[in-house]
C-alpha cells in the first residue's frame, strides 16, 4: 500500500493553527488600517493676553465655538503678554490664531511673511489710570513717578512707550514698570506706583473692577494723538470713554486697530470657516466681551500693513461685505 506523505496543511490541528494565524494577521491589517486612516483634531492654539484683558475673554468665546462647530479641531487659549508676544507666537508656529494692536506691525516687531490676518476686530484705546485723589492729571505729571507701562512684550509697553516718546518723557524721565494689568491694579491700589498704562477695548474689565473698588481717574490723552500720527503713522485715532464706561468722568483717548491674525500656512479652507464663523456668531462673541460685537464684515477686511489670509479673503469675497 502507497504511503501518503502528509503535508504541513493536512497536520492533525494544524488547521485551526493556521485559522488563527490568518485572523491574527487579519485583524492586525485592519487596526492598522485603522490607525492610518484616523486622524488627530487640528490643534488651533489661539494667543490671547490677561485673563481679566479683552483678548482672552473675545479668545475663550471663539475657542468654545470653534469647538463646537468644527469637530475636526481642538481650540485652546493661550495666556499671554498679549500683542508683541502674539505677533512672535503666531510668526513663529507656537501658536495658530492671535490678537495684535496694528502699532505692533509697524515697530520692530513686525510681522513677517510667515503672519496673515483674518479681521480687523475693534480698536484697542490706550488708557492711563491713576487714583482719583492722585497728582497725575496729565501726561506731563508723571515726570519723576513711577508708572507701569506695560507688560514685557505687550502692545501696551509699544504705545505707551511711543506716547513717552512724543511727550518728552522719555528715558529716565519716567520710572517704569513693567507689569501686566493685573499686577498694575495690585500695584497702583497698594500705592507702589503712581499710575499705570494699559491699552483695551472697551471695557476692561480689570480696570473696571478698580474703579468700582476706589476713586479712580483716566487721564485724557487727546492732544497726543497727531503727534503720534506725525511719528509712527496713521494707526492712531483719538476715541472717548464715556463717562457710562466706568463711571469716571468722560475723556478722549489714543486708539488704534486691533487684528486676529493667522499663521500663513495654515489651509485656505480650514481659515474660511473660522472667518465665517467669526462672522457669523458676533452675537455670541459680544456676550463674552462687548469689544468683539462691533466687528463688521466691511470694517474687517482693512488690516493694513497685514494681508487677509486667503482663506478669509475668499468668505469675504463671496459675503460681498
Amino acid at each position: 500500500m502507497q504511503r501518503v506523505r502528509r503535508t504541513p496543511s493536512s497536520r492533525p490541528g494544524h488547521r485551526g493553527a493556521g485559522t488563527a494565524a490568518l485572523l491574527t494577521l487579519l485583524l492586525t491589517l485592519t487596526v492598522g488600517g485603522c490607525r492610518d486612516t484616523a486622524t488627530d483634531p487640528v490643534p488651533i492654539r489661539i494667543a490671547t493676553g490677561s485673563p481679566t484683558a479683552v483678548y482672552y475673554a473675545f479668545g475663550q468665546s471663539l475657542a468654545a465655538i470653534l469647538n463646537r462647530e468644527l469637530p475636526d479641531v481642538r481650540a485652546s487659549v493661550v495666556v499671554t503678554a498679549a500683542s508683541a508676544e502674539n505677533v512672535r507666537l503666531v510668526g513663529s508656529g507656537d501658536a495658530e490664531l492671535g490678537f495684535t494692536q496694528a502699532d505692533v506691525l509697524l515697530g520692530p516687531t513686525a510681522a513677517s511673511a510667515s503672519i496673515n490676518a483674518i479681521a480687523r476686530v475693534y480698536d484697542d484705546q490706550l488708557h492711563l489710570v491713576t487714583t482719583g485723589g492722585g497728582p497725575v492729571r496729565t501726561v506731563a505729571d508723571l515726570g519723576g513717578r513711577r508708572v507701569s507701562v506695560g507688560a514685557p512684550g505687550s502692545g501696551t509697553e509699544i504705545t505707551a512707550s511711543r506716547l513717552l516718546e512724543v511727550a518728552r518723557l522719555g528715558g529716565d524721565a519716567v520710572h517704569r514698570e513693567r507689569l501686566g494689568l493685573d499686577d498694575s491694579v495690585a500695584a497702583l491700589r497698594a500705592g507702589r506706583i503712581d499710575a499705570f498704562f494699559f491699552s483695551g477695548g472697551l471695557p476692561v474689565r480689570g480696570i473696571e473692577e478698580l474703579a468700582w473698588r476706589s476713586a479712580t481717574r483716566i487721564v485724557d490723552l487727546s492732544e497726543w494723538t497727531e503727534r503720534l500720527r506725525s511719528r509712527y503713522g496713521p494707526v492712531y485715532v483719538s476715541r472717548d470713554i464715556p463717562r457710562s464706561v466706568y463711571g469716571v468722568d468722560r475723556v478722549t483717548t489714543v486708539a488704534d486697530p486691533n487684528y486676529l491674525i493667522v499663521r500663513a500656512n495654515l489651509p485656505q479652507r480650514l481659515v474660511r470657516e473660522v472667518t465665517a464663523l467669526l462672522m457669523d456668531r458676533r452675537a455670541e462673541l459680544a456676550a463674552a466681551h462687548p469689544a468683539a460685537g462691533r466687528m463688521s464684515p466691511r470694517s474687517a477686511i482693512v488690516t493694513a500693513p497685514l494681508a487677509l489670509h486667503p482663506g478669509a479673503a475668499a468668505w469675504y469675497r463671496a459675503a460681498k461685505p
